[in-house]
């Protein structure tokens, strides 16, 4: 499968390429348009901040080419930064910028006793969760962030199926740890960083693109 890794100045581009050419995926970094909205898979990583993340992505019209992917129902992962941004707005140091709107609700601070969160940490699997479905409940994946979505915002009704959140827990913290919501799917942690557990999720998606 061809996946193309975004290149629009933020994110691990060197790091999620390698992970994911052990998938077996052919895998490209580019902010060419046409082969974004071309590729089997798009990856759409991320580091840093909410705001600087979006002036990235816009600039190379990153979420245009979201957009028309998710219109044709073909597949975008997004990761840490990379998963916030879909959501319809970022809070940061008081400042509210404006997200892709792929789903409500609000990226802010973790309130937590330690900031930023840093380590491994298990999750707590969606409902008909595909990327975690049979791993074992200890399995730990790794994050390092100061911001999530704290509140599931999105009200699906029949006969549309709801997406399977996946959340996690920091300091007494609950938050957003994935998404899989069709053809559009998130981590809050870097599958990238997690190891085998982090490789066995990225095999999974790359599986679903066929």
């Amino acid at each position: 499968m061809n996946v193309v890794v975004l290149d629009y100045g933020s994110g691990n581009l060197a790091s999620a390429e390698r992970a994911l050419r052990r998938t077996g995926a052919q895998v490209e970094v580019t902010s060419d348009f046409d082969k974004a909205l071309a590729a089997d898979g798009l990856v759409v990583p991320g580091v840093g901040a909410y705001a600087a993340c979006m002036a990235g992505l816009t600039a190379v019209r990153g979420d245009r080419i979201i957009g028309r992917r998710l219109a044709g129902s073909r597949p975008v992962l997004g990761i840490c930064v990379g998963m916030q941004i879909l959501f319809a707005e970022g809070v940061e140091h008081g400042e509210r910028t404006e997200g892709v709107g792929e789903w409500p609700g609000t990226v802010e601070r973790l309130q937590a006793p330690i900031v930023p969160h840093m380590g491994w940490n298990t999750l707590q699997p969606g409902e008909k969760s595909v990327l975690f479905d049979g791993l074992d409940p200890d399995t730990r994946f790794y994050f390092v962030h100061s911001y999530g979505v704290r509140r599931w915002e999105l009200e699906v009704h029949e006969p549309f199926t709801p997406p399977s959140v996946t959340w996690a827990e920091h300091g007494g913290d609950r938050f957003v740890a994935a998404v899989e919501n069709g053809p559009l799917s998130a981590t809050q942690f870097h599958p990238e960083k997690s190891g085998d557990a982090g490789a066995e999720v990225l095999s999974r998606w790359v599986a679903s693109l066929r």
